[in-house]
């Protein structure tokens, strides 16, 4: 997976022919009424990102969206601005070489669809299989399975980033709530149909940091407080946002990557505009990062 190159053209088309306004609420986009088995992690062996002759040096990046009740209004921003200004701004910048994205929905083990993967890809596909995801909008309790992603990453994500070039791909998982403490053996199996004991959300983190850079994207009033869980499990990779910051997923995310690559901090919140390098500049101020050429903490 992960041919072709993403086009704001595309983008503008698909969203043309899906009725997709400003004004459009998440029910109306995701028109979904049940997940589709392409989308099961049960029956997904394994995701791939494969370097082509289009794309040499492939980076997986994979973005985990909190679906349950309180957080639609994330998804219908991603559908309606953030995923195309994420792809485009990843182009101009340009923090990673031949983006190959993949978006995940996360709810909770107690849903139907606990957790929803695409595939890999590099143009409008991502977008296509974006919006054939299944807002459930359920969400048994808090905190939310933002674990189930890990579990994936480590266990069913296989790369050329990482296989052959020795690089790590970028994993973001974002919504309002914490994550549990563990993945339960019953979980693994019902979810995946996978054979596991149960594993502690902490060591899933690890597993997953092998192959990936993870962060994770709170979105809390005023943009405070990082969750006991993720404080213990990511500790310095939990960024903090506003709810009205939404609007600037892609500039948080892209800066991330660019902290990463080694990119000096004044600059990568110089980049931006005066309205959102505050916000961005806030959001990365607990990030604990090292130069790349020297390694990292996580």
């Amino acid at each position: 997976m992960g041919r072709g190159s993403y086009t704001s053209a595309d983008w503008k088309k698909l969203k043309n022919s899906s009725k997709i306004t400003e004004t459009s609420t998440a029910s109306q986009i995701f028109r979904a009424n049940q997940m589709e088995e392409r989308f099961n992690p049960k029956f997904i062996n394994v995701r791939e990102s494969r370097d082509s002759e289009e794309h040499p040096d492939s980076t997986p990046i994979m973005i985990g969206l909190d679906v349950t009740g309180s957080m639609g209004y994330l998804s219908a921003e991603i559908a309606k601005n953030g995923l195309n200004e994420t792809m485009m701004k990843i182009y101009s910048t340009n923090p990673v070489k031949d983006p190959q994205m993949l978006f995940a929905a996360i709810g909770d083990v107690t849903d139907l669809a606990p957790l929803q993967v695409t595939q890999f890809e590099s143009d409008i596909r991502i977008a296509e299989q974006l919006l054939s995801l299944w807002l459930e909008s359920a969400g048994g309790d808090m905190p939310e399975d933002f674990e189930l992603l890990w579990y994936f990453a480590a266990k069913h994500v296989q790369a050329d980033a990482f296989e052959k070039h020795g690089k790590k791909g970028f994993l973001f998982t974002i919504g309002d709530a914490d994550c549990h403490s563990k993945l339960a053996s019953e979980d693994i199996k019902r979810i995946f149909d996978d054979e596991s004991e149960s594993i502690s959300s902490e060591k899933l983190a690890k597993m997953a940091g092998e192959k990936f850079e993870i962060f994770h994207i709170h979105i809390r009033p005023n943009g405070f407080g990082v969750p006991s869980n993720f404080a213990k499990i990511l500790p310095g990779r939990v960024l903090c946002i506003p709810p009205t910051a939404v609007s600037m997923l892609p500039e948080i995310i892209i800066s991330t990557m660019q902290l990463v690559d080694g990119m000096e901090e004044s600059k990568v919140v110089g980049q931006w505009s005066e309205l959102a390098q505050p916000v961005v500049k806030n959001a990365i101020k607990n990030l604990v990062i090292k130069n790349k050429k020297k390694g990292f903490f996580f």
